[in-house]
């Protein structure tokens, strides 16, 4: 994971940070406001367009964690979402969203965010972020999830906190209460721990099967 560059952009009432490490162009934001968010201007954000309020919700829409902000008005930051959750992009990355701490194997916090998008693909130069290298390189990848469908080690316990930890030339370590969805929203898997592929190569996608291993799949 590379270091994270912010650009920023200030109205009276609310300050938005944009990451282009993260964003991948999901369209969040442009798709629901318009006056705020339009990649024909440029600045291609201008908060100073909406109320506070209509821009944070907005940001909090974007499943990257490409986008924060941080008012000035004395309105509440973002909370995290009430419940872990993990929603998979059909050929795409997984978006991951509550109290979320990726940490490397020596129990290092790298990033806390509230929104993150891992990759799966294996090619992503953000590791263990997506970058949309997944388009280019043609992953293709369903929800891939038939034999698995509503199996479950755990109930919810009400924690939005979570813990990935990337292995090197591994898969990703998910700890903690969530939610795993299709990308047609459905709750197809729920548990405490869990190996997520990040290869693009597991035959059992989105889950790790060893695969890494026998195709010498490399990522620090």
């Amino acid at each position: 994971m590379t270091d994270d560059k912010l650009r920023t952009y200030d109205s009276e009432s609310i300050e938005v940070s944009y990451s282009t490490r993260r964003c991948i162009h999901a369209a969040e934001c442009v798709n629901r406001l318009r006056d705020v968010f339009d990649t024909t201007r440029r600045p291609w954000i201008q908060p100073q367009n909406a109320p506070a309020a209509a821009v944070a919700t907005t940001i909090e829409h974007c499943p990257t964690g490409a986008l924060h902000y941080t008012r000035k008005d004395g309105g509440p930051a973002e909370a995290p979402a009430e419940h872990a959750s993990l929603h998979i992009v059909a050929d795409g990355p997984i978006y991951v969203r509550g109290a979320v701490t990726v940490k490397n194997p020596a129990g290092e916090t790298l990033l806390e965010d509230t929104r993150v998008a891992l990759c799966r693909c294996g090619v992503s130069h953000n590791k263990p972020l997506c970058d949309n290298s997944h388009g280019p390189a043609g992953f293709a990848a369903g929800d891939a999830l038939a034999q698995n469908l509503h199996k479950s080690d755990a109930g919810l316990a009400g924690a939005a906190a979570l813990t990935i930890t990337p292995q090197v030339d591994g898969p990703v370590l998910v700890e903690g209460d969530f939610s795993l969805h299709s990308s047609d929203g459905a709750a197809v898997y729920q548990g405490k721990k869990v190996w997520l592929c990040r290869c693009g190569a597991s035959a059992n996608k989105p889950f790790c099967d060893g695969t890494h291993k026998r195709t010498g799949f490399t990522a620090p």
